[in-house]
């Protein structure tokens, strides 16, 4: 359990957080590399010995995050084809709980991901999530992936938050990483992002989160959907 009485402000993730990776990584490892061989009449294999080395050369930066970016960079219309997709968005276990028992409480509560905005659209369209925050924030909008103490900097200009006194979830360790750089108190780190796969062993430091249920008084009323 959380001891309330020291957090103000609740930051959380939202892929790999709020909603299973499951989506992600299969887009992105599968489904993308297998449109893109069939529009160049390569073989599968072929097609991700090429995209591999390039997604993890921008890996953390925005370019990395951007659904604008990838589209010209592939020649794809990647938002289309994550709506294809939109059936595999997914809320993780007990998320929803989680932030309908936020709505009942005074802390503010803020989204603050990397995602591209077009993408948070549509999984927001997908779950309904968007009314369960006081804001959303995107790296897009600041100009800063949450890898970078300037995200953090720009985030507290329009937030007024005290680092010590706020709650920040994510699965990205370097992400963590630079939030417990930043000051902030309170982390929790996703430790089966995708729910498809096992749990992962967190390095010394990481308090692990894997329900979010775990966070909830016993009485508190759960959301099965």
């Amino acid at each position: 359990m959380l001891n309330w009485a020291h957090i103000d402000s609740v930051l959380l993730d939202l892929d790999g957080t709020l909603l299973d990776l499951h989506y992600d990584n299969y887009f992105w490892n599968e489904f993308v590399p297998a449109r893109y061989a069939q529009n160049r009449s390569l073989s599968v294999t072929d097609a991700k010995a090429k995209l591999l080395p390039r997604m993890l050369e921008l890996q953390g930066t925005l370019e990395w995050y951007c659904v604008d970016f990838w589209s010209r960079e592939l020649d794809l219309d990647i938002l289309a084809l994550k709506t294809e997709l939109r059936h595999l968005i997914k809320l993780r276990p007990g998320a929803r709980s989680f932030l309908s028992y936020l709505q009942t409480r005074p802390q503010r509560v803020i989204l603050a991901t990397n995602a591209h905005l077009k993408s948070v659209a549509l999984k927001f369209q997908q779950t309904g999530l968007a009314p369960l925050f006081d804001r959303v924030i995107t790296s897009h909008e600041l100009g800063h992936p949450k890898e970078e103490q300037a995200f953090w900097e720009k985030l507290h200009l329009l937030e007024a938050f005290d680092p010590k006194r706020t709650l920040f979830i994510d699965d990205n360790l370097t992400v963590l990483e630079a939030a417990a750089c930043y000051g902030i108190g309170h982390l929790l780190a996703v430790s089966r992002p995708d729910l498809t796969q096992p749990l992962r062993t967190l390095p010394g430091g990481f308090t692990g989160l894997d329900h979010f249920d775990d966070l909830l008084p016993s009485d508190c009323p759960r959301v099965m959907f």
